[in-house]
Formats: structure tokens, sequence, C-alpha cells
């Protein structure tokens, strides 16, 4: 008989299912088993890699997306193990997850169903592996924040158990539905997960529904997963917000609607966290309305006292303050019809394009409606204001707090686990990859007799011992481990031991084309140079940066270029600062511009942009004679060019410039 049955939904994560399924193949090796996976409809190509890579495991292909809970009951039906397995494809697995859960339950009887200790990426617990079910105290202290408060306390940290030892096995009500490990009579008995929970809760109800039928539910400490969480529904159009608290309502339907008290008290606290969670979510296309609001009755009452003269008295007080609030919803009206209100950025262009709009529309309702005309220049200067303040208040809020904007200028100090010869093709990959700056600091070996020595220029510089000193001494930004040397409890090791450090872990596939890191997967294999889109070709991105160009180099050049130019030519001396200044009028004719890429290294015969003063090439203090990196650095800079972008390399180089110029 197969003793295990391992289940597997997936949606469109191919990457991460087959580093899972690797860490499967380790972990089984002395496991009669069976692998199950269950494809909601996925179009990145899944089912194809499954076909090819993976003959043995057991496919269900389903042509629509059916949700999580059905799907798992279509792989449970097909299995034959003695215990099954219920996890998501953005995990990993140690070599003995699955030896010390089977022993566990061996040992226990009673256990219907368990779950082991689940990590995130950085090594901290995942809260949801282990939790109460949503009472009325538990579920008023997690939404009154009482339980981050105090998330030692019994009586506050009940929901997530934050008060227990992470490190002991006990009873829980539930356990996460990243990984479920049940009795095949437990499925038996109560016939799945219920298919009336698309996504979220089914894990909630499940467990629930185990221990009303006499199982215990266990959370086991010995044995942990790695889940990098949420990434099918990131790729998906699902609204996962609003699936997961329909998902609650249900199940406090399901449960608690015998006492109408108790069932009202956990609707409503439902509800509140709802709302806190969709506030969250849209916070900052909220705090854009805010403002754009505020700013609008300012910028109408400062228009109204510059205006305010003997034959223009302002505004009538019958009409205040209506006279300033209803042209200022008509405003936000119109920004949120072109969109100039998204969840996670913030749109200059559609901003003037709607100021546009409700100018003119507000100008016309004078017209027709005379007794409302109050002043026409005041709304004129209304507008002059706003043309200004709308882009210059998100402007600021882009540069300094990065809305939006994904900072690409900085190489990311990166170290590569591993010696052999896996471990050198993933380096030199990471190295010549155009999707991605790395700069390698060096290589971490399992064994110090490899310390010191060099490996293709790359030196070992530490072992798995002393990671941790070595990413805190050399400011490591990236970790990534070459799964082909390393066994996954070894792995597992390092990031429990690292918990805390502000890096990013990841596991390179099994042929080093891609990276499964912390939300997000690197490819390394470049698509081919001439399929691949580049943004400055954009018009719209050339529009944008030669508008950049001339708004800075035309004051430049008529406020400080004299100043410099002459003194640069009486002393006879010049520096970096002193240089770019000097070369402005080749950017106000459209020669070259403030931020672009280096001529030296350009053998590709594709447009990269207009040669510039400055670039990561320069930012990155790179020898210019390393044509081969300098051209990789022209690359990324064309397919990644922004706005936004040119605005960070350009504050970097003027710093640079300014402390670190040498005098010629």
């Amino acid at each position: 008989m197969i003793e295990l049955s391992i289940i597997i939904v997936n949606y469109n994560v191919k990457e991460f299912l087959q580093n899972l399924l690797k860490s499967i193949q380790q972990a089984t090796k002395e496991i009669s088993h069976e692998v199950i996976v269950v494809d909601n409809a996925s179009d990145d190509g899944s089912v194809e890699v499954l076909k090819e890579k993976y003959p043995h495991v057991k496919l269900i292909e389903n042509k629509e997306n059916v949700g999580f809970g059905k799907a798992n009951n279509q792989g449970m039906k097909l299995a034959r193990g003695k215990y099954f397995v219920l996890i998501n494809p953005d995990t990993i697995v140690k070599e003995d997850t699955f030896e010390k859960m089977m022993i566990f339950f061996e040992s226990n009887a009673k256990t219907g169903m368990a779950g082991c200790k689940v990590l995130n990426p950085d090594g901290s617990i995942q809260l949801a592996c282990r939790r109460s079910f949503p009472g009325p105290w538990t579920s008023f202290t997690k939404i009154t924040g009482l339980s981050r408060l105090f998330p030692k306390s019994k009586i506050f940290a009940r929901y997530n158990l934050t008060y227990l030892d992470e490190n002991e096995t006990y009873k829980v009500d539930a356990i996460s539905g990243a990984f479920m490990m049940l009795r095949r009579e437990v499925y038996e008995t109560l016939g799945g997960f219920d298919p009336e929970f698309f996504m979220y809760g089914e894990d909630l109800d499940f467990c629930y529904r185990t221990k009303n039928s006499g199982y215990d539910v266990y959370y086991v400490h010995s044995t942990e997963i790695i889940h990098y969480k949420g990434e099918s529904t990131r790729r998906s159009s699902i609204d996962e917000t609003k699936v997961f608290y329909d998902a609650m309502h249900l199940f406090v339907r399901k449960h608690f609607s015998s006492s109408f008290l108790v069932e009202w008290i956990l609707q409503f606290a439902i509800i509140i966290r709802k709302l806190f969670a969709v506030t969250n979510v849209y916070r900052l296309a909220i705090l854009s309305v805010l403002v754009d609001f505020a700013l609008f009755i300012l910028s109408m009452f400062a228009a109204g006292q510059l205006y305010h003269s003997s034959k223009w008295g302002g505004f009538p007080s019958d009409v205040l303050p209506w006279i300033y609030l209803i042209p200022a919803v008509i405003q936000i009206i119109f920004s949120s019809f072109v969109g100039a209100y998204k969840r996670n950025s913030l749109s200059i262009l559609r901003t003037i394009f709607s100021l546009l709009i409700s100018f003119f529309f507000i100008s016309s309702i004078t017209y027709f409606f005379k007794e409302y005309a109050y002043s026409r220049a005041v709304l004129l200067i209304t507008y002059l204001i706003l043309f200004f303040a709308y882009p210059a208040w998100r402007i600021i809020i882009k540069i300094i707090f990065k809305v939006g904007v994904e900072s690409g200028t900085h190489k990311q100090r990166t170290l590569v686990v591993g010696h052999g010869t896996e471990a050198l093709i993933l380096a030199e990959k990471l190295k010549s990859s155009y999707t991605s700056l790395h700069q390698i600091v060096g290589l971490i070996s399992s064994s110090r007799i490899n310390l010191d020595k060099s490996y293709n220029n790359y030196k070992v510089i530490g072992t798995l011992e002393n990671i941790r000193k070595v990413i805190d001494n050399e400011k490591i930004d990236k970790v990534i481990f070459s799964s082909d040397e390393l066994s996954f409890n070894q792995i597992f090791s390092v990031v429990s031991q690292c918990q805390g450090l502000n890096v990013d872990f990841s596991v390179s596939g099994s042929e080093h084309d891609f990276l499964v890191g912390k939300s997000s997967i690197t490819m390394l294999e470049d698509i081919p140079l001439l399929k691949i889109h580049y943004n400055i070709s954009s018009y719209s991105h050339k529009l944008l940066k030669n508008l950049m160009d001339l708004f800075i180099s035309i004051p430049v050049l008529l406020l400080i270029y004299p100043f410099i130019y002459s003194f640069a030519k009486l002393s006879g001396t010049k520096n970096k600062l002193s240089e770019f200044v000097i070369s402005m009028p080749s950017v106000v004719f459209g020669k070259k511009s403030l931020v672009g890429p280096s001529t030296i290294g350009n053998s590709t015969n594709l447009y990269l942009g207009k040669e510039g003063l400055t670039g990561i090439w320069f930012t990155e203090g790179i020898d210019l004679k390393d044509k081969k990196e300098v051209e990789k650095l022209n690359i990324f800079y064309a397919r990644n060019q922004s706005i936004w972008l040119d605005f960070e390399i350009l504050g970097k180089s003027l710093t640079k410039m300014i402390f670190n110029s040498e005098v010629k």
C-alpha cells in the first residue's frame, strides 16, 4: 500500500512548483508515495513542464479555475495513500519533513490532522500555521490590535497563539492550508473540503469539522517548510481581499448561526476587519483623494485672495462653503474617471489630463448657470496653481518614498552558496544577466577546507557556519543557494540562523534558469536581444525624458553654466561636477541626455538611448574598459528606463560628483 499521497493544487506558479517537486524527491526517497498535481487552468506552461520533466506525477488538468478546495478534493479522490499531504506549490520541504510527520501520526493514534512549522522566506514563523477558531473574544482582540500589542498574553493572543513556544508541539484548533497532513479515514469520514469555499477559509472549516468528529489537530514543531505565500493569487485577477472576507462570513454563518448574538458579533467583527483591510490595500488611492481635495480648496481660497480687489470682493457668504466643496468634488470625480487614483501608483499624466477636462467642464457650467459664475478669473488662477501643485506633491512622494517606483540603479551585493561547477555556472549567469544587477561578493562553502580558495575568480569568503557574520560584515543584499550542491536541510538551517537580517534568500532552479525568492521569480535565461521590449524606445518614455532634460538643463545653462565655465577657463582646473555643467549645451540641443548609456560597449546595433552625461555606468563606478559590463548596464538601463529611474540616477550622480570629485 502507498504510505503517502502528496497533493498539490497549482495555478500559474511553475517555477515554484518545480522547486517544490525537487524538494519532495529528496524527502521521499525512503517512502512509498505518489504525487498528484491538480492544475487549475494555468496558462504559464505549468502543464507542459510537468509532462516533460515530471512524467511520474499524476496530473489532473482542469479547464477552469475551480478553486482550492474543489481541486484538492479531486486529488484526494484519486489518492491511494494511508496519509494525505495537502501542500501549496509555493513551498519547499526539508528532507525529513514527511518522515517526521509520519512518525508523529504513528505515535498519536487520535490525531486526525497535523501541520508542521511554516516559515517565511526570512526564517520567521507564519502565524497561520497554528490558530484558534475565531470566537467573539479572539475576533475582538484581533480586530482591536490587542493581540499584536500583547503577543505573549494568553488572554489577548489566542487567535495566533503567539504566547505559545513555536518550538514545542501541541494541540491547536486549526493549521495552515499551506501544509495539512491527514489520515485517509478523515477524508473518508468528512469528504474533504467544503466546495462552498472557493479560496480561503476552507482550511479553517476542514479543521473545525475534523475536531467536531472527535479527531485531534496538532501543530508539530520538529520539522518545517518554507512558504512563499500568496503567489497564485498575485498571478490571478481574483480580488483576494473580497474572497477572503466572503469566506470568513461563510464560515461564521455555517458554524455559529445557532446563536444570533454570537453570529452578529462575529459578522460585525469581520465587517470592521474588512474595512481596515480595504483601507490598507487602497491607502495610497485614499491618501491621493484626500490630498487632492484639500489642495483644491486651498488653491481656490488662495486664488480668491490673490484676485481680491475693490471690483471683486469675494464669494457671497450664502454660497459658502459649497462654492469650494462642489468644484473640488467634481475634480475628484474626473480624476477617478480617468484612472488617476490607483492603489499602488501615483499617475501624473492622468492627473494633468483630469485637470484639463474638469477645468473646461466647470468653465462651461458657468456659461449655462450664470448665477454661479462668480469669477472666472478665480477659477483660472485656481487651475494654474493646481497644474503645479497636483504633479508636484506626487513627484516629491515618488522621489522621497519611491512610491510606485522600483529602484534599479543599485547592484545587489550577492553571495552564492556553493563552490562547485553548478555554483560557478550560477554565478556567471547572475553576473551576465540583463534582467537584474548583481555584484558577486563571493562564495560560501559547506566546508572550512575551501576557505580563501578562488574558483574562476570567485573567492570562498565563508562557510555555512559563519554565513550570518559574512552577511553582516559584507552588507549582503541577496543570498542565492545552488540547490544542486546543498541539501534542503542545509538551506533551512541557513535561513533559520539568519532570521531577522534584512536579506533576500533565493533558491536556484534545477537548470539555473530561474531563481525562486521572496515573492518574486527572477529569470536568468535572457530573451534574444531583438525580442526584448525596451522602455527607451517607447514614445511616451522618450517624450518625458526629453522634457526632463530641457526643464533641468535650460535653467542650469542660463543660471549656473556661465560662472562654472568662466571659472574653469580662468583657473585651468575642472572636476566631474564642472564637466557635467559645461556639457549642458549638448543636452539643450539634443545631442546628449542628462542620463543615458555610455557609448562604450554598445555592439548590439540597437537603440539604447542618447549618450548620457551620467548613467548606471557612472553611479556604479565600473571600469569603462570592461566593455562587456558596460554593455550589460546599457541594456539594463534601456529596458527599464523611466523618468523616475532617471531622477534616481541623476540624484546619485550629483551626490557622487559633489562629494567624490577630484580636481584635474
